[in-house]
This record gives structure tokens, sequence and C-alpha cells, in this order.
């Protein structure tokens, strides 16, 4: 028996170290040579540091920055929990957002939800609306929109709150990507959000969007996917272009 089990036992160890040792280590050193940044990660430095990976997507939530989209991976944007929402198109939770305790029995967020992303979208790049109650009474102290209070509105079963953008939204500025981690945004998401980030910055918007256009990624072979605009590296190149005063 032993006799006739020789031949499996070899032919198992020289394709053991052949696909699992030297093909591995042969890709490796070829991906390297030919494409040193990708076989790295895609890292993006800035002053010196690595500041991210051009393919995964992170959050920014200064306004003089553009905004990413929304992610329902882990926390957000967590590389170690790439997920979407798995939520369908008629889902109450998708669309009014959920509200939970917290260990110490205060209410927080849950899910935030497709309407209050929107009031979120229209109140910060300036987007005319139209509301069923004033959005001041969902303001804090601070006069920051208060998510809790919003999501609540959304969801009473008496007189819900109604809220409709005066102008199309794109759907990426409301909804997550299927991984969570998606770095790009559409053109158009970005076109909206140019105006804001210009006035902040204080420069014309038009230099703006020539960076949006730089950072924009085309379609694979000219057909293949859509045109996305990398949040990152247009970041980083506002950073390097038009830097805040400190």
């Amino acid at each position: 028996m032993i006799k006739e089990l020789g031949p499996g036992v070899r032919f198992m160890l020289v394709f053991t170290i052949f696909t699992g040792l030297l093909y591995p280590v042969a890709m490796t050193g070829l991906s390297e040579l030919i494409f040193p940044k990708q076989a790295r990660g895609s890292l993006v430095s800035a002053n010196g540091k690595i500041v991210g990976s051009s393919l995964i997507g992170q959050p920014f939530t200064k306004p003089e920055y553009f905004f990413p989209r929304p992610s329902a991976a882990g926390s957000g944007y967590d590389p170690t929990a790439s997920s979407g929402t798995n939520l369908g198109p008629t889902s109450a939770k998708l669309l009014r957002g959920t509200t939970k305790k917290d260990d110490k029995g205060n209410e927080v967020v849950d899910f935030d939800g497709i309407g209050d992303r929107m009031v979120h979208y229209c109140v910060d790049n300036e987007i005319p609306y139209e509301s069923s109650v004033p959005l001041d009474q969902f303001k804090d102290a601070q006069g920051n929109l208060d998510d809790v209070k919003l999501i609540k509105a959304f969801n009473d079963d008496k007189t819900p709150l109604v809220f409709k953008a005066k102008q199309p939204i794109p759907s990426d500025a409301v909804t997550a990507s299927a991984s969570g981690l998606d770095p790009h945004i559409s053109p158009a998401n970005a076109e909206i959000q140019s105006a804001r980030v210009s006035k902040t910055r204080g420069v014309d918007v038009a230099e703006v969007r020539v960076l949006i256009a730089q950072s924009t990624d085309r379609a694979s072979l000219g057909f293949l996917g859509e045109p996305g605009v990398n949040v990152l590296l247009l970041n980083k190149a506002l950073d390097e272009r038009f830097p805040m005063a400190k």
C-alpha cells in the first residue's frame, strides 16, 4: 500500500512547492518589477506620509473637501468588513433610516437612510429643497442637524417628514456601493460639490473643476463601466494646489 501511495505523495509535494511557493514568489516579483505601485496597494502619499490607497474609499467631512460615497462597510469605510447594505429599494430602513439605544440608554443612529442623507447633501451643498417641516426644528443648540430627530421624523406614522430636492441628486451621493469601499464618486456628484469646495477654499470654481477632470477615471477601454472621480486623489490635489490658510 505504501508503494501505491508513494507517487501520490511525491506528486502532491511537487505541486505544493510549485503552486504554493515558486509560482506566488515569481508572480509577486514580476508584479513588483512591472507594476510596483499597484503591487504595493496603490498607496497615496502626501508630505512624505501615506494617507491612503487610491483603491479604497475613506471619510472626508470637512467642507473644504469633496465628500465620498456613503459606506456600509463595518462602521464605515472599514476595509476589513467590506459589505453593502443588502437592503432592497422598497426597504423602510434604507429609505427612512433607523435608531437604537446605546449602552448608556441614549438614542443614537443605527442606520441613517436615504432621507437623512438627502437632507445633509442639500444643506451642505446649498441645493434648493422643499420640506413639510422647517429643518430648524431638527437642529441642536450649535445649529447642527440632529440625525436622530430627522430619522424619527421620517418614521413618524402619522405625519412623516416629507423632503424633496428641487434638482436631481446623484444616486451615489445617498447610497452605498456593494463593497462599501468605492473610492470614486460620479462626475455629477463632484460637479454639485464643487461650488461648496471652491467657496470654502476661496478659489474660482472653474479651477476646482479642472482638478475634477484630472482626477476622473474614464471607462475602461472606453466602454467598460462609468467614469468616476477618485475622491482621495482629488482632495490631495486640492491641498497641493489650493491649501487652506492656517
